[in-house]
Formats: C-alpha cells, structure tokens, sequence
C-alpha cells in the first residue's frame, strides 16, 4: 500500500473517531439511567440510617447501605451534599453517613478536556482534507498538459530482435538505429548523422510496434511510449503542450527513443485531411515538426513511429530532418512465416512429426499476429483434446479456425444440402487441378465454419510478386466451377456461389480497369480511386472516362467471367467421374487434403 492511501486511510479514520466522540458528548447520559434512584431517596436512607457512606465523583453520587446494597444517584451540578445532609439534620463523619470525594487523576483531566474539544478536532480534520482534496485537484489541473507517455525499464528489456522474425530487412535497416545508440562516436567520426526520425510502414499485425520494442531492448536505453490520440484533447494547446513535456523528458534521459503509436492519429495531411481541418490536432503537428527539426545533435534522441495509414500523413513530417527513413513491413513470405512459427513456438510442447515448412506453406497471407493466433488456437485446441503435446492435427485445425471461424458442430445440415456443397466444392477443386496455371488445391471440406458451408484451400506452388494474366483467368474458371457442377449434377443454382461470383467479378474488373488485360480498351487505366494503402479498403472512385467507355468495360468484365464459366463447364463436363468421385468422398469423410486429394484426382475415371 502507497503512502497515498495510507494518509487517506488516516483522514478516514480521524473523521469516523470524531464523529463517534460528538456522539459521545452528546449522550453523556448513561442508557441505564432508568436504573439510578432519585436524591430525595437517598436523603431518605440516610435520614433512616439505612447508609454507611456516600462516594461523590462529580455529580455522581454511589451510596453503600447497611446491607451492603448498592445505589447510584445524580446531584446538581454545583450543589454540596455535604450542605445538603446539614440541611436535613443527618450528621456525616464518624457516628453518621460516611462522606468522600474522589477526585480525577491527570491523565483523565486530560482525557476529559481532549472530549470537550474533539468536536474542533472533527471540524478542522475536515477543513484540511477538504484543503488537501482542492490542491490536488489544483495539481491535476497544472497536470493536464503533461505527457503522458510510458517509460518502459531499460535495465530489464523483454523484447529483443531475437523475438522478431519474418522481417529480416526492416531489423537491418533498425539495426544501425541501435548501433548508433551504443556508440554514436563510430558514426560521428565519420561524419555520418542517424536519421532522427524512422517511420515504420505496414498493414496490421505484421510487427511493427513489437520491432520498435526490440530496438528499445537492443539498445538498452530508455523507451517512452505514446500513443497519437494521446495528444488530442478537446481543448485547444493540450496536445501541444503533451508534445513539449514529451521532447523535454526524453533530452533529459538521451540517450532514449520516443515511440508513437498511430501517428496517423494526429500527424494526418493539415487543411486536406478526411473529415477537414482541425485545429487543435493541426497546433499539435506544428509542435511535434518544430520539437523533430529542433533535436540538438548531441542528444540522442530518436523517434520512432507506426502508421498503416501513410499515404494521409503530412508532407512536411516526411521531408528529411523529421521521418527521413522509412521502413515498410509486409507479410511474411513462406521462410518468414517458418521463422516467425519458430520463434511463437518457443515454450510450448510440439509434437515433433510437425512439419513448421508444411505449416507455413499452408498460411500464405499470415501475418505474425495471425500466426502468434494459430498457435494460441493450437496450444487451447490440446488443451481441450487432453493432449500432452500439439499434434499437426490442431495446427491444421487452427489454420480454418483463423480463416473461416471455428466449426459449426450443432448446425443441423440435411442430405440433400451436405450432397450439394459435396459437389460445389469439388467443383473448384477438380478445375483448379485441371487448369496447368491455378493454384493447386490443397484441402477441401464440407465442414461448416463461420458464415460458409464448406471451402477450398489453394496453395500455391511458389509465391510470387507478380500474377500473370493466365493466372488471373484460371482464378476465374475455378472460382466459377462451384456453380457450373449446380448446374451440371441438379440442373439448379444454389445462393452458394455468391461469394464466388462477387471474387470473380472483382478479378475480373481489375483486369480491366486496372491492370490492363483488355484487348477492345487496350494497356490503360480507367478511373482515379483513393484508397486505404495498407488497409485494402477503397474510399471513393472518380470517374475519367466517357459513358461509351463504361459500357465497353462492362462487355469485357461480362466476357471474362462467361469466357471462365465456358472453361469450367467444359472441364467438369468431360470429367464428371472425377467429380462424383470426389463429392462421393467429401459426404463420407467430409475432409480430404494433401497427397490423398491429389491422387484421388488424378487416379479416378474421368467418365463416371
């Protein structure tokens, strides 16, 4: 417990003291006074020479009788009994009532006087709490405009580039950030100047704040860390003020870095950002550009910072001087991806059959985060199997889990729909092994997860950057092959392929108004769009082209998707043993993948 809480606990207690001493001033009469006779009676006993002696304590009177019986009484405050009993014509002393006085020691004088002023006590107690609570609040009002960053402790990193995998050349470009911390004289000594400012550039979830916190650990110096929506209040010159309190503490500890989270936040383009200007957030990135550009060149202070929004970000945070290095982080590629399941795996018990290369094969797309996911489900999945150990199987599990969404056990599917996503599925599957330039298929399933029924996994034979116009048409016929095998076994359509038919026309229009893959428009693009880079999300499309133009766009869009539905058809037509033999496979198993997928496919007749 702080000292904080103690003194408040004090305060507390001094208040519920006072409050029971008022009471007790208050009601000094005793609650037992019923059982006290009156003074009259005790003249009477004494007259009868019924009492021996008479204690007298203030006003309190205690008489012993003859008999030994006890009796209490009151007398005026101020009033003798020993004038009393003259009065009466009873005697004291020897030969008649025994009179004593006892008096009040020291420490009850003081205790009676402390009593009777326990009630100022009480009164004064409050007045300085009361005193205590304004100049705190005082003090978090002076407060408001200090930073509210977070030191993390230089003398015990947790996270170091060890712990980062899958981002090789981004650690590189890091690396001399660290160098520079460790020895900035190697650098000096040349003339060379580390860049003030690194910008970490990426989608979510590939790693860029862990980076950032593996510099910090590397270097062994302090890390402070904010985020953007930090400096943003809804009163004007807060966020300004967070940013000078920011920049003044890190010159203090230099050599340190300053880490912003989402400097998207509040660095956005001044004047033209989404949603229009804003004051308060434009004089916080006019303190953090002159804070960037005012670095004394023997502080060693390095800012770091993260967006996935950089194309919004302001020109004049960018220019060299402030965020002149930029590091963009992407998705692993399939050696990364093997690393970065190496590294999350550390600590926990896997089977040792499992296969970490056929694992990220299996995961093209994964970000790290992702990945940290599946093997989370993975270790929860053994858990709950009572498994000492994480087999293949809940890897594989976790792979659809983080896909599609966890199995739908209870839902309740009937004959006749199981028999109809069987052949929807194999549908893709059997073109996409026919076609020479699609992604073979790796796993197929009629299990239900998430809003599907069933799906498809492709895996590609390598992984590359570019995407050739023979690739894109064989995505095309195999996304187009769920609804031909409809048509083809039950003569009907299913809302099944609504998804399928929405990928093909998006390929499709890419093709066409982007990439350049029509022959009528020829190698040009149609349309001016603004779009979230890192995000896939787009905003808005302005139109450049004529309503003619629009029209022949649709023709082509149209021609590519019904040149793919002809291929389909035509492969599942001339192969429908293979297909029957397949969906007969899937209603039985429900699962097929790997190796036993394609030897099926390849070994039954192509004519049922």
């Amino acid at each position: 417990m702080n000292m904080r809480s103690m003194r408040s606990m004090f305060i507390y207690l001094l208040i519920a003291v006072g409050i029971m001493a008022i009471f007790l001033t208050v009601f000094k009469e005793p609650f037992g006074g019923s059982s006290e006779i009156p003074i009259s009676r005790i003249m009477s006993l004494a007259a009868e020479n019924k009492l021996e002696s008479i204690e007298i304590n203030g006003d309190s009177l205690t008489a012993v009788g003859s008999d030994g019986t006890q009796y209490t009484s009151r007398k005026e405050s101020g009033s003798s009994i020993v004038e009393q009993l003259e009065v009466a014509g009873i005697s004291s002393g020897p030969g008649g009532v025994d009179v004593s006085v006892r008096g009040t020691g020291g420490i009850g004088s003081f205790f009676g006087i402390l009593i009777n002023f326990l009630p100022i006590i009480f009164f004064g107690a409050v007045l300085l709490f009361m005193m205590k609570q304004a100049q705190g609040g005082a003090s978090q009002t002076f407060n408001f405009g200090k930073s509210k960053a977070r030191v993390f402790d230089s003398d015990n990193p947790t996270v170091s580039f060890a712990d980062v995998a899958g981002v090789d050349e981004a650690k590189e470009e890091l690396q001399e950030v660290v160098e520079f911390l460790k020895s900035p004289e190697r650098f000096l000594a040349l003339g060379a100047k580390i860049p003030r400012g690194v910008l970490l550039m990426g989608p979510p979830g590939v790693g860029k704040t862990l980076l950032a916190r593996a510099v910090a650990g590397e270097a062994e110096v302090p890390f402070f860390s904010i985020s953007g929506s930090e400096f943003v209040e809804m009163f004007v010159g807060v966020g300004a003020s967070r940013v000078r309190d920011l920049f003044e503490q890190a010159k203090k500890h230099s050599p340190c870095i300053v880490f912003v989270d989402e400097i998207d936040a509040v660095g956005r383009h001044r004047g033209a950002g989404l949603g229009g200007g804003h004051d308060e957030r434009e004089q916080t990135l006019n303190q953090i550009l002159v804070e960037m550009d005012g670095f004394d060149t023997g502080s060693n202070v390095i800012v770091l910072a993260s967006t996935n929004r950089p194309d919004i970000l302001d020109p004049a945070l960018l220019r060299p001087g402030r965020f002149d290095r930029r590091v963009t982080l992407d998705s692993p590629d399939v050696k990364g991806r093997e690393e970065i399941l190496n590294v999350h795996s550390k600590g926990k018990p896997i089977s040792e059959d499992t296969d970490m290369e056929a694992i990220a094969k299996q995961t093209a797309g994964f970000s790290g985060a992702d990945l940290m996911n599946l093997l989370n489900e993975s270790a929860i999945l053994a858990a709950r199997r009572d498994k000492k150990t994480i087999t293949y199987d809940e890897m594989a599990e976790s792979i659809d889990r983080v896909i599609a969404g966890p199995e739908r056990k209870n839902k309740v599917v009937s004959d006749r729909e199981k028999r109809m996503v069987a052949f929807h599925e194999a549908g893709h599957a059997l073109v996409a092994h026919l076609l020479p330039n699609a992604d073979p298929p790796y796993k197929v399933t009629i299990v239900p997860r998430g809003q599907t029924g069933g799906h498809t996994r492709f895996i590609p034979e390598e992984e590359t950057q570019l995407v050739t116009q023979n690739q894109l048409e064989a995505r095309l016929a195999s996304a187009m092959g769920g609804r031909v095998a409809e048509e083809l076994v039950f003569f009907e359509v299913t809302t099944g392929a609504g998804n399928d038919l929405e990928q093909a026309t998006s390929i499709a229009r890419t093709m066409v108004t982007r990439l350049g893959m029509s022959k009528k428009l020829g190698p040009r693009t149609f349309g001016k769009r603004e779009e979230l880079v890192f995000l896939g999300r787009e905003i808005s499309e302005q139109k450049d082209y004529s309503d003619t133009v629009a029209q022949t766009i649709d023709e082509e869009v149209h021609g590519l998707i019904q040149h793919a539905y002809e291929i389909a058809r035509n492969l599942i037509d001339a192969n429908l043993g293979k297909l029957t033999a397949l969906a007969s496979h899937l209603i039985e198993h429900e699962t097929i993948e790997g190796d036993e997928l394609k030897d099926l496919l390849d070994k039954a007749p192509a004519v049922a």
